[in-house]
């Protein structure tokens, strides 16, 4: 069956593609920042609770296990309806839920709350959001879609910061109060000025099996997947845990261990995917495999430095090691959907967007439940540097993308 495709005309309103940026910027910070509470409170939960590491690992990979499950049935419905009312109404989802979770007192809570209805609203943010940004800046689109992902450092640096000093002053809880609080706010500004450019239905879609059936034709796309599901796996073990193995390691107050564990690493990214999206942008305009070229690169390079940002005897040591591999990640960041719209037509981008989200987050779930474990047995610094390995992997996949199937799959744009 066929449907019609809503999102393909352009609003008249001039500047309209910076305001659109600057809205979509905002609510991927909240959705950022909302994801990381959870980590950076962690050992107050644990206390007050009394949770076991485990049971801690497990309410962080609900949350991963549930946005990966969704997140392509967000990326076919970013296709067919209208992606502003998605972004809108998935804010505003994920911030009563992030909100809710302040009132948590039971493990099955935490799962349902945070874990299902937190990441289930966020599920249906990035595919719509990345789809949109890449339709209305067609010559950017590796430096829009880079500002787009240095809201994801921004709201983990800040929820490190504010969310820790919140949880060590009045309660864990209150930390989610706010922010869930703040979402709402940025829900409703979102709605009001989004919604005043009505889509015009003007191209026939594909239906979902004819959509899956040609990203599975692109080995390019799939090994981009493969790729994108190291490093999600590499980062949310080390978002999870980072905080605690701070503390524990250097003796550091919650609050310390939460902003120095996401500070350096995320200014570095910021750094990376700036520099990095500019310079993609002008490699692709002579050849556009120059962009897996950057990102294989990236992570071959970061790889050591992930394994040094917990081996690391002291606080300086660390906190470079954990600097540079920020910069290393963010230049592979500028390109995460960048690549894959190479090989994928306009039409389908907000589905195949959902697809690789959903590998790669079903994939990365399981590394906060399984450092959880690990922790007890071998240690967070035998875990955490053990994670090196992935981004090698990762780096491999999209080297052998760029040398034998990209040139193919980027000329047959079924």
């Amino acid at each position: 069956m066929m449907v019609e495709s809503v999102e393909k005309v352009t609003p008249k309103r001039t500047g309209y593609k910076w305001e659109l940026l600057a809205l979509l910027w905002l609510a991927f910070f909240l959705n950022q920042a909302d994801r990381q509470i959870f980590s950076v409170v962690l050992p107050l939960i644990r206390d007050d609770l009394k949770l076991t590491d485990a049971e801690l690992g497990l309410i962080a990979s609900a949350l991963v296990w549930t946005y990966g499950l969704l997140v392509p049935v967000a990326g076919f419905i970013g296709d067919r309806l209208s992606r502003r009312s998605i972004i809108g109404f998935s804010l505003l989802f994920w911030s009563l839920s992030t909100m809710a979770t302040g009132f948590c007192t039971t493990l099955l809570q935490f799962i349902v709350l945070r874990g299902i209805a937190t990441g289930g609203g966020e599920a249906f943010y990035a595919p719509s959001a990345n789809a949109l940004l890449s339709e209305h800046h067609t010559k950017s689109r590796s430096f829009a879609l880079s500002l787009h992902q240095t809201a994801v450092y921004a709201g983990i640096i800040l929820s490190g910061l504010i969310a820790g000093y919140i949880g060590e002053h009045y309660g864990w809880r209150r930390a989610f109060f706010l922010f869930g609080g703040f979402g709402i706010l940025v829900g409703l500004v979102i709605f009001a000025r989004l919604l005043k450019d009505r889509p015009i239905r003007t191209e026939i879609q594909p239906s979902i099996w004819q959509t899956a059936g040609s990203i599975a034709r692109k080995p390019t796309a799939l090994l981009l997947t493969l790729a994108f599901a190291c490093m999600v796996f590499v980062n949310v073990g080390y978002l999870t845990w980072m905080p605690s193995f701070l503390a524990e390691k250097f003796g550091l107050s919650l609050a310390a261990a939460g902003f120095s564990s996401l500070f350096y690493h995320h200014i570095g990214a910021a750094i990376g995917v700036l520099l990095g999206g500019k310079l993609t942008d002008r490699l692709a305009l002579r050849n556009p495999v120059s962009r897996l070229w950057m990102q294989a690169g990236a992570l071959l390079l970061a790889a050591p430095f992930i394994y040094f940002m917990s081996t690391a005897a002291g606080e300086t040591a660390t906190y470079t090691a954990l600097f540079l591999f920020g910069i290393f990640r963010g230049i592979y960041d500028a390109n995460i959907f960048a690549s894959l719209y190479e090989v994928v037509r306009p039409a389908i981008r907000s589905s195949a967007s959902g697809l690789m989200l959903m590998c790669a987050f079903l994939a990365g779930a399981f590394s906060p439940y399984l450092l959880g474990i690990l922790k007890p047995i071998v240690g967070l610094t035998a875990g955490l540097s053990g994670l090196s390995i992935s981004y090698v992997v990762g780096a491999t996949a999209i080297a052998l993308a760029a040398l034998v199937f990209f040139k193919r799959d980027r000329a047959v744009q079924d």
